[in-house]
């Protein structure tokens, strides 16, 4: 073989790591949307009441205001999560899995209230899931000295 020539090894190497680097950029510019759109969705409902369309005899019908602080406060705490994903460590991953399925859980409440934005951010939350979880395992193995292709 050539010099010129990669290996499959050398081949395979590159590309899992960016793989995995680029999913990673991408769950934290949807977890940053994500958390964008909690917070404002936040401030609108503590600022204006009647943004938000009140349903009849639903089970969490808190307070549009009790929504709105915590939409604010999910977030804002969805925003940190994904900037700590930056970090590249594995507990970020964990914690930005962790995020995302309460987001999604807590959009799953909010439905009856803004039924649209509530899919919207659920299917975002699940695809951040999915990116995350994914490609997580061959750069784990990698990191730790084991070899991926088992």
């Amino acid at each position: 073989m050539t010099p010129d020539r990669m290996t499959p090894d050398r081949q395979e190497e590159p590309a899992a790591g960016t793989l995995a680097v680029a999913t990673v950029v991408f769950s934290v510019c949807v977890l940053t949307i994500v958390g964008s759109y909690h917070v404002i969705a936040g401030f609108a409902a503590i600022i204006g009441d009647d943004f938000f369309r009140k349903p009849k005899d639903y089970a969490y019908a808190l307070d549009v205001t009790a929504w709105g602080w915590l939409h604010l406060v999910s977030g804002m705490v969805v925003l940190a999560a994904a900037f700590t994903l930056l970090t590249g460590r594995l507990w970020a991953r964990v914690v930005g899995v962790t995020v995302a399925g309460l987001s999604a859980l807590e959009s799953y409440f909010f439905a009856p209230f803004y039924p649209v934005w509530s899919v919207v951010m659920i299917a975002l939350d699940v695809l951040v899931i999915w990116s995350l979880v994914r490609y997580a395992r061959p750069v784990s193995r990698r990191l730790l000295g084991t070899d991926a292709r088992r």
